[in-house]
């Protein structure tokens, strides 16, 4: 390595792309995390977005003219298969950055491995130690090996040969499929050194696994196209009639490289994070509890990616995942003692860690946190008492016994507890969940739910549509007076006729006529009033039968309602506030389509006093800049105080004037045609909005008053949900963002405007202050430790040559820092060092090919030391309180 200070994670993930970029590849963004085709659900690897080039499709870009058969991109990926061990270990991320250069049919092996040595060991770009690099290839590749050892110079004792389990993609395809492109790999590897493990090159080809060795770039050469296998079984492999490569280098590995960094969770990117969630929890960043630090750094990290690309938080698919990923992240910082949201608060380290690379999280930081503190709030709201019931239910189970299947939905059904969440509750415990049982279970509730609704809509009008036959369709009166004299014609209440209700009752009335709009095309039902002499009654919902009955769903507040009265019936002044939404969302549909095209549709709508709410067609979140074009054409609307008019017309008319349904309903043969009469200009055409619909709505565009997007996010494939204000509510909306940002400028004693670049100096100046310390913790550690020498005596114990040590003020890094000196300088099989809270074990490969156990050993002083902790065999921590205690165990602990 270079002795210039260690390179970030952004200036690897640069100087990447400037380097292939020199080489002739045009550098291509991000795609989506949404996958780019219907194999995955999220973007798995760099090549996905381009399998059409690969397989033979113009290399062709958008924005760019003429074919590249050079790209080069760093790709954000999501892979949650193993997603339980996520924290767990030290090796496990779900969100993974690889870095890739790729040839369409152009340049092959001899390229692809010398620009792959020429950046890892030049000087002006990673500058590695050559002697430190080691590559495998398949067993058969002679080309490669040639390559390697006669043009690059690569020892041949640095290089493995494997099979195509380990070197061919994809793994053991000539002999097991599938068919298709398919090709050798070559891996390159880095020997991290004794730190890391005294394990060499020749132990790694017996066991494949190594600390020391670690695998950072993967060449990968499609040059077959694999086909049926002939009589006798031996493989199909026919040349490909071009030759691709497809190369990989995950950027969190090479980070930990360059910084020399113990794993992924020390880099530059996520130290911040997990230093945070120390901070808000109180508990350091050691022991067992480190696994819940790894758990909410790397998921608040994978999470805000996600919602940035546009998927929102569901019961299904990618929001499926999202949600039981944000999910695991709440329930460790609950672990960690955190019992309100702090998730949402972790958003902006992302966002200043990643944002300059992806923009996407800058754009919708505000959206992101937003999403994460809503989950968040849900889930406490059930995961405490949830928790409580499992652990009960497991604390009846032995270690290695069953959850029932009845059990785990009861979770589910009662506590909103999900099944991926009491799964992984219970393996803690050494239990496993009746999965099977608990599908049953849940088919049968849905057979119930969907037993209990086969009667269609009658659920809205309790059932009772005997009580309504020979009803003649209500009078509507609503477009033209909220306020209108009306004869009830019929009372219900349980779901069934009555004759009366009284003071206290509830039930629904049949008027008619009525000023109430009942719910549909989007918008909500009216609210208001029924008076009488004598008597009151509060409307709650407005709804109609298929046959255009209107049921009034009351409360009585006094007197007694009897069939056959009359009654004043008045719509709350609510209705004002939702026909401005009401029209806002008509001119919302028309700019949608005028910014964004005609291939826009509307795919589902709420319309509400406080809000609207419209679901259109299109694949991917809107820029900044679309969605201010979007805003200012509805604002211009506004400011024209153009007419609103209606009419009825045949169908067929309507759609010949160009109407759109804006709510995909059914129409009969004669409709309602809402038009703006007054278009408004963009660009060089004018924008009109004409619709079929039979809301309410106001009479000139000028009563909305004012417009403002709040949200826009992904509800399914290419299906986007946008959220808006209109009148006071916009108004009172953006009077408190800006009471926000003025409370945040007072906090940090800047204005408004400067808000921005008195953060960046804050943020600058705590970097700072967190280099400094670590620089301190450093120099603290190794003047404990003698200054390099040795200052901890060796003493025999249970067979083994043990080294102890007391440090004061390390923990961490430091600490198993020190643990890793003191193993190395003292020559024992196994070093204990404890400090102020922490307990570090460490032992040497030979111990623990003779039986040693750190993780086992560390229970047991940190029992002894008020505690707990555990590990790997080779290396342990635990939290502890009373480091003295933990070192005067030792001489019982074996």
């Amino acid at each position: 390595m270079t002795a210039s200070a260690p390179l970030t994670t952004a200036q690897i993930r640069e100087k990447y792309l400037q380097f292939f970029e020199s080489k002739g590849h045009l550098r291509l963004p991000a795609h989506s995390l949404i996958a780019p085709d219907p194999t995955t659900l999220f973007t798995v690897a760099g090549m996905q977005p381009f399998k059409p080039q690969f397989m033979g499709a113009p290399a062709r870009f958008e924005g760019h003219a003429g074919e590249h058969k050079r790209v080069t991109t760093a790709q954000k990926c999501l892979r949650v298969g193993d997603i339980e061990n996520v924290g767990r270990t030290l090796r496990h991320c779900s969100l993974l950055e690889m870095l890739g250069n790729f040839s369409f049919g152009d340049y092959f092996k001899r390229e692809a491995l010398t620009w792959a040595w020429e950046f890892l060991t030049s000087p002006e770009w990673m500058g590695m130690d050559r002697d430190r690099l080691y590559a495998t290839i398949y067993e058969d590749d002679q080309e490669a090996f040639e390559i390697w050892t006669q043009e690059i110079g690569l020892p041949e004792d640095h290089i493995l040969r494997f099979g195509a389990d380990e070197n061919f993609w994809p793994a053991d395809a000539p002999a097991s499929g599938p068919n298709g492109p398919c090709g050798p790999c070559s891996e390159i590897f880095y020997d991290r050194g004794p730190a890391y493990g005294d394990d060499t090159w020749q132990d790694y080809a017996q066991t494949r696994e190594s600390a020391r060795f670690l695998e950072i770039w993967n060449n990968v050469f499609p040059q077959f196209d694999r086909q049926e296998p002939q009589p006798d079984g031996t493989p199909t492999l026919v040349d490909l009639p071009f030759k691709n490569i497809d190369t990989g280098m995950g950027l969190e590995r090479i980070a930990s490289v360059v910084q020399d960094v113990f794993d992924f969770y020390s880099n530059d990117v996520f130290s911040p994070l997990i230093a945070r969630v120390a901070e808000l929890s109180g508990h350091p960043y050691e022991g067992v509890r480190s696994v819940s630090h790894r758990v909410v750094a790397e998921h608040i990290r994978s999470v805000s990616m996600v919602i940035a690309d546009g998927v929102t938080l569901s019961n299904t698919g990618r929001g499926y995942t999202v949600r039981k990923i944000l999910r695991r992240a709440s329930r460790h910082a609950y672990l960690l003692g955190l019992r309100e949201p702090v998730l949402h608060s972790l958003v902006p380290l992302v966002v200043e860690k990643m944002g300059g690379a992806y923009p996407e999280l800058v754009q919708n930081q505000s959206r992101i946190e937003a999403a994460v503190r809503t989950e968040e709030e849900r889930f406490l709201k059930t995961l405490e008492s949830g928790t409580q019931r499992l652990d009960a239910l497991l604390g009846t189970l032995e270690k290695g016994g069953t959850l029932s299947g009845e059990d785990a939905f009861t979770l589910y059904d009662t506590y909103g507890f999900p099944i991926d969440l009491t799964k992984e509750i219970a393996e803690e415990y050494g239990v496993t969940v009746d999965e099977a049982g608990y599908a049953e279970s849940l088919e049968r509730a849905q057979e119930l739910a969907r037993a209990g609704s086969k009667y269609g809509k009658s659920e809205l009008f309790g059932g009772a549509e005997h009580a309504l036959d020979g009803l003649n369709p209500t009078e509507f009166v609503g477009y033209d007076a909220l306020d209108t004299q009306g004869q009830v014609l019929t009372l219900l209440a349980g779901g069934e006729s009555v004759e009366q209700l009284q003071s206290g009752d509830e039930g629904q009335v049949v008027l008619d006529r009525t000023p109430f709009y009942a719910e549909g095309g989007g918008e909500v039902g009216d609210i208001g009033l029924l008076d009488w002499a004598g008597g009151e009654a509060v409307v709650r919902d407005t709804r109609k039968t298929p046959k255009g009955v209107f049921l009034h769903t009351v409360e009585v507040l006094r007197g007694t309602l009897k069939s056959g009265d009359t009654v004043r019936a008045l719509v709350d002044p609510a209705r004002q506030a939702t026909e401005r939404h009401h029209t806002a969302t008509h001119l919302l549909q028309a700019a949608l389509r005028a910014v964004l095209g005609d291939t826009v549709r509307q795919a589902g709508s709420l319309v509400a006093p406080d809000r609207l709410r419209f679901d259109y067609t299109h694949a991917a979140a809107l820029t900044p800049d679309e969605l201010s074009r979007i805003e200012l054409l509805v604002n211009r609307w506004i400011t024209a105080d153009s007419p609103v008019n209606w009419q009825t017309m045949p169908i067929a008319e309507a759609r010949a004037q160009g109407a759109t349904a804006l709510f995909g309903e059914k129409y009969g043969d004669v409709v309602r045609v809402v038009t703006v009469e007054q278009g408004v200009p963009y660009g060089a055409t004018t924008v009109t909005s004409k619709e079929l619909c039979g809301g309410a709505h106001v009479t000139r565009t000028g009563e909305i008053g004012s417009f403002v997007i709040v949200s826009d996010e992904n509800v399914a494939a290419g299906v986007r949900r946008l959220e808006a204000l209109a009148g006071e509510a916009a108004v009172t909306w953006v009077r408190t963002q800006l009471q926000g940002v003025q409370r945040a400028a007072a906090l940090l004693n800047t204005s408004p405007d400067a808000l921005g670049s008195r953060i960046e100096s804050l943020q600058a100046s705590q970097r700072a202050a967190e280099k400094e310390l670590a620089g301190l913790r450093r120099q603290l550690t190794q003047a404990q430790l003698g200054g390099g020498q040795a200052s901890a005596a060796t003493r025999d114990l249970g067979g083994y040559r043990v080294a102890a040590l007391r440090l004061s003020g390390i923990e961490g890094n430091e600490l198993r820092g020190a643990a890793d000196t003191l193993l190395e300088q003292s020559k024992a099989d196994l070093v204990v060092i404890a400090s102020d809270r922490g307990l570090v074990v460490k032992a040497s490969k030979d111990a623990v090919a003779r039986g040693v156990h750190a993780g086992q050993l560390v229970g047991k002083l940190a029992a002894a030391a008020g505690g707990k902790g555990g590990g790997r065999p080779d290396m342990a921590q635990a939290g502890i309180q009373d480091p003295d205690a933990a070192l005067s165990a030792l001489d019982t602990a074996f």
